[in-house]
């Protein structure tokens, strides 16, 4: 089984984490975790690899089927084989579902802060993008109904982050109901990006918003993967979810040979997560649930002036430093004074420029580096 305090040397693998900063540096940005891939998983393209033709993949029948089982006994929601459109990322995914189904000028609702991908997506497809806020609260990030139906009546889409990233928010039955019935009065489709929908906290349980109605999945497009949950995402596998036949034949279309085939080792380390990495899955979860409470409270006996809302899914942390006067923002300072590399909050909306974004899905004592770094910064000031 996996040690996940062990630290491993990632330079020098082509890592695009550890690649991005001097040696000097400790990355704490992009969102992936620094823990091997469970042992089922690497056994699986071992096993792969015997055979010596790497030739173009498609989802073998197994694949599907394992999909199909998965979103049934999660969800006990019913797909079929048909529904599922192997893809090389979300991130395409969710440019192909724009593409095909809006119109440049249309409106595109998404909920900031939220990642870069999601933010520039609108502009890459010439779409007006109506942003509404998460507001924190003590208890966590809350969406705010009016403002969202406001921005719903402008917009063609909603493009939704659930998990959301960079908060951590899980969105509750009520809100994903309001979500659904403000976009069914609009005409709106739904472009549900739940990448991170294995990663929940405290008992919680994921809800794809197009199992809460047959009219809510007749209008959306939902994409995963196993790559944020078994740190896999090199291998470049997810897939979509698109129950309405003709939704699903325009998105496919989409591909317009910029979205190609699906990596071959990808889609047998996919098969392999979900059906032999359980145990694996189980214990990784444990670990970073533990490093999100240990990195909460060093936050709030360390570091008091930063507001910090405790992350319900996912392995990052969302830092307001808007208190602490930190300049030129706090991600070039502490990168500049401490030594280490957080994602800068101005890359999740313009209003964000006094947040970071901390990964802390690593062992222990990399995470304990980081707030040790954090503090001597803070020292030197």
């Amino acid at each position: 089984m996996t040690d996940f305090d062990a630290v491993h040397e990632r330079r020098g693998t082509g890592s695009s984490k550890w690649s991005k900063y001097p040696a000097d540096i400790l990355p704490m940005w992009v969102a992936d975790m620094d823990f091997p891939a469970a042992p089922e998983i690497v056994d699986a393209i071992r096993n792969r690899l015997e055979h010596p033709m790497l030739g173009y993949g498609v989802g073998r029948d197994e694949l599907r089927a394992r999909i199909v089982e998965d979103m049934a006994s999660k969800y006990d929601w019913s797909i079929t084989v048909d529904d599922i459109v192997f893809l090389p990322g979300v991130e395409p995914g969710f440019n192909m579902a724009l593409k095909a189904m809006l119109e440049p000028g249309d409106g595109l609702l998404v909920q900031t802060p939220v990642y870069r991908p999601i933010l520039n997506a609108a502009g890459h497809w010439g779409l007006v993008r109506n942003e509404v806020p998460l507001r924190a609260t003590e208890q966590g990030y809350v969406m705010d109904v009016e403002p969202l139906a406001s921005a719903l009546a402008r917009s063609r889409a909603l493009l939704l982050c659930n998990p959301q990233n960079p908060t951590g928010k899980v969105f509750t039955r009520d809100e994903l109901t309001a979500i659904a019935t403000l976009c069914e009065k609009n005409d709106a489709l739904i472009i549900s990006d739940e990448i991170h929908c294995d990663l929940l906290f405290d008992g919680r349980r994921h809800i794809p918003i197009a199992t809460l109605s047959k009219e809510t999945a007749n209008r959306t497009i939902t994409l995963m993967a196993a790559s944020k949950t078994y740190n896999i995402a090199g291998l470049k596998t997810a897939f979509a979810i698109v129950q309405n036949r003709e939704i699903r034949e325009r998105f496919v279309q989409s591909k317009l040979g910029m979205v190609d085939s699906v990596n071959v080792l990808g889609l047998e380390a996919t098969l392999a997560a979900y059906t032999h990495a359980s145990a694996w899955k189980a214990k990784m979860l444990g670990y970073i649930q533990a490093n999100r409470d240990y990195l909460s409270q060093e936050i709030a006996s360390r570091f008091p002036a930063i507001r910090l809302v405790k992350a319900e899914a996912t392995f990052l942390a969302w830092l307001d430093c808007g208190d602490m006067g930190l300049t030129p923002d706090p991600q070039a300072f502490f990168l500049e004074h401490g030594k280490v590399g957080f994602s800068a909050g101005s890359e999740f909306g313009a209003s964000y420029g006094d947040y970071v974004r901390v990964n802390f899905g690593c062992p222990r004592s990399l995470l304990s580096d980081g707030l040790d770094r954090m503090e001597r910064a803070l020292a030197r000031r």
